[in-house]
């Protein structure tokens, strides 16, 4: 590629990114389609036979291997907790620590292809994402699970509901949740052009480190706003999680979080439900995300973070820390 090529994706890829700018069509052009094949195919719901179980992994019926970690007292009401991407479980330890010192048993798995779970080449999408999330709580056996969300982890929320209901659950609560749905179309015309989509295969494939930090350290935290105070560890940490995952799985993901339509999912939403959202996430903005889903669901409660980016569970963690154990506990 060379450096005129380069910097176009560059360019592309900042002006794009989460911020609603259409350049990202003329980024360069590579070959994507090598990366499209075999996600897809909806999953069809597996049920029966015994799912193989260790300390810290399941392996799911498709045989993917699913990495997981039980904190707190195992007498606890479980609250479980899906990450963002391309992210894995490490993002939300400091939640899950606050909520396992206050008496709650904690479950947070790494999603397919993120992680230390297994890289498969296909089922990257939110089907198969749910269904893996239904394996880990039946192999678990939970029951009365407080289960919630963050960004594309709303989603596998959201997802996991209108696949396999609410038997199992006490509440639910979307984070930063990309629900509804991302993707402008013309019955979503607040979403975010495709344009947007494209830009950041375009970035991953072209060089997918660069593309992690150029992240980290400008909207997802809020770290590109004037007076903002960027803290390397938090960009390092998030940079760090991201390469752990495998370059396919999160290349597809970013198809799954952004066009899959959770409209008719959050419809079946019938427990109480928690929605925060930053009124400042440049990534997933808050008037087709968190609003439009607190206008879908019944009785929502939404919680606005004036000023908040879009990973305030880091930025404005002891806010939500605070907030997410009254829900958990009322």
């Amino acid at each position: 590629m060379s450096k005129e090529s380069q910097d176009q994706v560059s360019i592309s890829r900042r002006s794009a990114l989460f911020g609603g700018a259409t350049a990202a069509a003329a980024v360069v052009a590579v070959p994507l389609a090598a990366f499209a094949g075999g996600s897809a195919q909806a999953a069809t719901v597996v049920h029966g036979g015994a799912l193989a179980k260790t300390g810290s992994t399941i392996t799911t019926r498709d045989g993917v291997e699913i990495y997981y970690k039980d904190w707190g007292p195992k007498t606890g009401q479980p609250v479980v907790l899906s990450h963002g991407w391309p992210l894995n479980s490490d993002s939300w330890e400091s939640a899950a620590f606050h909520l396992a010192n206050n008496g709650f048993r904690v479950i947070t798995h790494d999603r397919r292809g993120h992680g230390r779970s297994s890289q498969p080449w296909d089922g990257n999408d939110m089907d198969h994402y749910a269904d893996d999330l239904a394996q880990v709580i039946e192999a678990l056996d939970l029951n009365n699970i407080i289960l919630a969300g963050f960004s594309t982890g709303g989603g596998e929320v959201a997802r996991y509901v209108g696949r396999h209901g609410t038997k199992r659950i006490a509440k639910l609560g979307l984070i930063s949740a990309v629900p509804p749905l991302m993707l402008k179309t013309a019955s979503n015309p607040g979403g975010l052009p495709i344009e947007v989509f494209d830009g950041i295969r375009a970035g991953s494939v072209a060089n997918r480190a660069q593309l992690y930090l150029d992240i980290a350290s400008g909207p997802f935290y809020g770290y590109n706003r004037a007076g903002a105070k960027p803290s390397q560890g938090i960009i390092q940490a998030w940079y760090a999680q991201g390469m752990q995952g495998g370059h396919k799985n999160t290349y597809d993901s970013i198809k799954a979080f952004s066009e899959t339509d959770f409209r008719e999912d959050l419809k079946k939403f019938d427990k109480p439900t928690l929605i925060i959202h930053g009124d400042d996430d440049q990534i997933v903005p808050i008037d087709a995300a968190g609003k439009a889903s607190a206008a879908i669901v019944k009785h929502a409660k939404l919680i606005v973070y004036p000023g908040a980016p879009h990973g305030l569970t880091d930025t404005h963690k002891d806010k939500f820390n605070a907030d997410f154990l009254a829900f958990a506990k009322s």
